[in-house]
């Protein structure tokens, strides 16, 4: 049965009606919603209240819960922790597909790598960093960059470190299996030498072949809580995560990962981010790309 969600509206109190009969009050959503926050700085104000109803409507049928009155209960109970996992999992899911704002890339093939190109020693790595990995689409998607105008042009090695609070993405980055329509902006050729294709149940899948994966690692990581353990990188991505941060962490996260960068590295952050009324010490290259003063 599909589910569906309907608003109603009442004085003192918004509702969300689920074909479930689950009802999601005004005080559990700020509940869910000061608990995220206290756990992963996400902030989720009064309007994504429909989208945490109908995230974690599932999650209650699965557990066996009559309503999110009780899943609130759970969250405080012993075992809340594990349960925050995946609520942490549900809340920070954001579709993605390969070669996702282009610009980077183009900027990345035109100017980083040549820069770095020049400047790296023999035997040292190009070191990059996708610092909200997801699923893994971004991070092949700068695989794909580097194999091509970085090995094959210059001969010089990299290595990819991918990162993400949800550890269910985090499976599927390792996998590296994805469908068809993921690739549509992946030329023919690309797909060819960069993937394999799946036959018997898995037509209309693709895998990253291994020469790929195994130059890209994932971790499980909270940018906020968790210590960096990584030598600094010459290009970080953190793209489309800042904007579920308000303004204090949005500074406390760029900071940290400025922190991160080798002088004359960049940030890549998302098309729909900025770091305009944000204290940092990058300078502005062009929107969304950042360099770390030399």
């Amino acid at each position: 049965m599909n589910r569906t969600a309907h608003q109603r509206t009442a004085p003192g109190d918004v509702e969300i009606q689920l074909e479930t009969g689950a009802k999601l009050s005004d005080e559990d959503y700020n509940f869910i919603s000061r608990l995220v926050y206290e756990k992963s700085r996400i902030h989720l104000g009064k309007d994504k209240k429909v989208l945490v109803a109908s995230r974690l409507a599932k999650r209650l049928r699965q557990l066996q819960l009559p309503d999110y009155r009780t899943y609130c209960h759970l969250l405080r109970s012993p075992a809340g922790d594990e349960e925050m996992r995946y609520l942490i999992d549900r809340i920070s899911t954001n579709h993605t597909h390969f070669l996702r704002e282009i610009k980077h890339f183009d900027f990345l093939r035109d100017h980083v790598l040549p820069q770095w190109a020049a400047k790296l020693g023999r035997g040292e790595p190009f070191r990059l960093w996708s610092a909200a990995s997801s699923s893994g689409e971004e991070a092949y998607s700068i695989a794909m960059y580097l194999a091509e105008y970085l090995t094959a042009k210059h001969g010089v090695d990299w290595r990819i470190e991918g990162t993400d609070i949800s550890t269910r993405v985090l499976e599927i980055a390792r996998a590296g299996v994805y469908a068809d329509d993921r690739l549509a902006a992946v030329s023919t050729d690309w797909k060819r030498r960069f993937f394999q294709k799946g036959v018997g149940n898995w037509e209309g899948h693709l895998r990253v072949r291994e020469e790929l994966r195994q130059r890209v690692n994932f971790h499980h990581l909270n940018l906020l809580e968790d210590a960096y353990p990584f030598p600094p990188f010459q290009v970080i991505f953190c793209r489309n995560v800042m904007i579920y941060f308000d303004r204090p962490t949005q500074e406390t996260l760029v900071a940290r990962l400025a922190e991160k960068l080798i002088p004359g590295g960049h940030l890549m952050v998302g098309h729909s981010e900025s770091l305009n009324g944000i204290r940092h010490t990058l300078k502005l290259v062009q929107p969304a790309i950042y360099v770390k003063p030399a």
